[in-house]
């Protein structure tokens, strides 16, 4: 059974432990104590210094009780966003708020403090279970860069359950898109502006004629494409050389994510060629996408579990990348559960107090059915 103030008290403690991404030293000491004291098995991989971020990722395995159930994962990441430094949360009328100066970090300390308790009351309820693995992750904020650098040999589950989601505990997101990085390099060519500009080839010209001409925003339900940085430097007084460009491109269909791309690059080829100038085009992939329905067998698990608590469960499609997008990608079916949070990433951040222990009961509940029960 749920300790209700134990949990609350748990998750007040754990958000007020700085960890803005690429800082997460202090709160994976501090979950390696807490799990560690609990019984578990903890590792932290060697991803740090890959990663540049203040922590590796930790695995902490919870031993089976029971033969013949199959290993499953819970992920959180132990990273915030910014303002994420010196949070100091406010309990009124059963809502969780900071004081207005910051974040909360309830994404994704509410998951975190959720599986937790998960474990406390899975031991004193002696409830049946196979292996579990809880794998908190760092850096998920700068775009996944923990989970990508987790080595896959480490996860050992054959579903998993990523508690990120900013819909109602019981709802679930199981779809989430690829998403592609692009690097434009436009190379035009100097001159006086004032005595020689018909000598020089404007690279920012270059650059605002293929922006012009190429697929931008939303493109459709599935797809989407941004322009996110344009750096140019040159003095008044000189037709600009250089300008580079960075972009991506989303989508839950890879052809399609393909074809916007080949249009952005066309874009460019054409501008570059019309003005006499050069293009260097790159593109990096960032993760890639999944995508499960109704039919899917860890879709079932979860909606199951969400009957047990008494509610509906959604299904929601994303077009933002999680954890999830990395374990899909290693062979590990995951969705993500609703945590039940609002106006992440905001100073307006909250979350319900009777969210945070639905949640619990939501983890509760999946280890159950998974268990047979």
């Amino acid at each position: 059974m749920v300790n209700e103030a134990r949990f609350l008290n748990e998750f007040l403690e754990l958000v007020q432990v700085d960890s803005e991404t690429k800082d997460e030293r202090e709160i994976a000491d501090v979950l390696i104590r807490k799990f560690s004291a609990l019984g578990l098995e903890v590792f932290e991989d060697d991803s740090a210094p890959r990663t540049g971020h203040g922590a590796g990722n930790l695995i902490c395995h919870l031993k089976g009780n029971k033969p013949d159930i199959d290993p499953i994962l819970f992920n959180c990441h132990m990273d915030t966003v910014k303002p994420g430094n010196g949070i100091k949360p406010v309990v009124k009328d059963g809502v969780i708020q900071s004081d207005g100066t910051t974040i909360l970090g309830a994404d994704c300390k509410a998951g975190v403090a959720a599986l937790l308790e998960t474990v406390r009351v899975i031991q004193e309820d002696q409830m049946p279970h196979g292996d579990i693995q809880f794998v908190i992750t760092a850096g998920e904020e700068m775009g996944l860069v923990g989970a990508k650098a987790l080595d896959p040999a480490q996860l050992k589950a054959k579903y998993g359950f990523a508690l990120d989601a900013d819909c109602p505990v019981g709802s679930m997101n199981v779809a989430a898109p690829t998403r592609v990085k692009l690097t434009v390099k436009v190379y035009g060519k100097a001159a006086h502006a004032g005595l020689f500009p018909e000598k020089g080839v404007p690279a920012v010209a270059i650059a605002a004629k293929a922006i012009a001409t190429m697929p931008h925003g939303r493109i459709d339900y599935e797809t989407t494409a941004n322009i996110g940085t344009i750096e140019g430097k040159s003095s008044l007084n000189v037709v600009c050389d250089y300008v580079l460009i960075e972009a991506e491109v989303r989508s839950l269909e890879m052809g399609k994510m393909e074809a916007v791309v080949a249009k952005i690059r066309q874009a460019f080829e054409a501008a570059a060629s019309e003005f006499d100038g050069l293009i260097e085009f790159e593109e990096e992939v960032l993760y890639v996408s999944f995508k499960f329905t109704e039919e899917d067998e860890i879709v079932q698990i979860a909606k199951r579990a969400a009957a047990r608590i008494g509610r509906k469960s959604g299904l929601f499609e994303v077009g933002g990348g999680s954890d999830a997008n990395a374990f899909n990608g290693y062979g590990v079916p995951t969705v993500i559960l609703g945590v039940g949070f609002d106006d992440v990433h905001t100073k307006q951040e909250r979350i319900a107090v009777a969210e945070l222990n639905k949640m619990v009961e939501m983890v509760l509940a999946v280890v159950t059915e998974v268990a047979g029960g």
